[in-house]
């Protein structure tokens, strides 16, 4: 009977890390995808990302269905929905992107790369649960710095996006761009939150 408790203590830490691990290729992407514009790289992002919401589907399911979790049923599945909002908000940020003709930024491709940095501090969090608790906290607190560098970035880009000409098209470029920043601050408010939920998990296991 143990054994059987075990193994789905084991699925549901397994199945959150493959989530992070795919937000972590996520963001891989999207920082591709913002130095070379391809096409094939879009398309790969939105595969990964339809792949994570497959995962997430499984987990939400196995929750369901299960009395025994590895921790609080309520933190699973909110970690989940962080991880999962993070690859949305890359996919959605190429995919605004190409509707609205934004080109890549200088600003954008820095705050991808620390998106990136931070989505690997948040699966070698989660990897770190079940057994070193407080290196997960470690990587948590270093995700969190992360997003905070982000945010600094996207207000150093909204200014600049301001100090721009004020003619018609420029305006229409402004919003253009506001609106494929936001979706990359986004992405860092729900790295925020994953690296807090990780916390709290820590905090009730110790």
């Amino acid at each position: 009977m143990f054994r059987i408790f075990k193994r789905k203590e084991d699925k549901f830490q397994t199945l959150i890390e493959e989530q992070a691990s795919l937000a972590f290729e996520g963001m891989n992407l999207l920082v591709k995808y913002l130095e070379t514009a391809d096409a094939e790289v879009a398309e790969q992002l939105s595969f990964k990302e339809k792949e994570a919401d497959e995962v997430r589907r499984i987990l939400i399911d196995e929750l369901n269905r299960t009395f025994i979790t590895p921790f609080d049923r309520e933190d699973i599945f909110s970690l989940s929905r962080s991880i999962d909002d993070v690859i949305d908000y890359a996919d959605t940020t190429v995919v605004e992107m190409v509707i609205l003709n934004v080109k890549s930024t200088p600003f954008m491709l820095r705050i991808a790369s620390l998106l990136k940095d931070a989505a690997y501090e948040i699966w070698q969090g989660v990897l770190r649960l079940p057994k070193n608790p407080n290196v997960a906290l470690d990587h948590a607190q270093r995700a969190k710095a992360l997003e905070n560098r982000v945010e600094a970035v996207y207000r150093e880009a909204v200014a600049d996006l301001f100090s721009g000409p004020e003619d018609v098209h420029h305006v229409v470029e402004m919003l253009k761009m506001r609106e494929v920043y936001r979706h990359l601050s986004n992405a860092a408010d729900r790295g925020d939150e994953a690296a807090n939920i990780i916390a709290d998990i820590v905090v009730k296991k110790t």
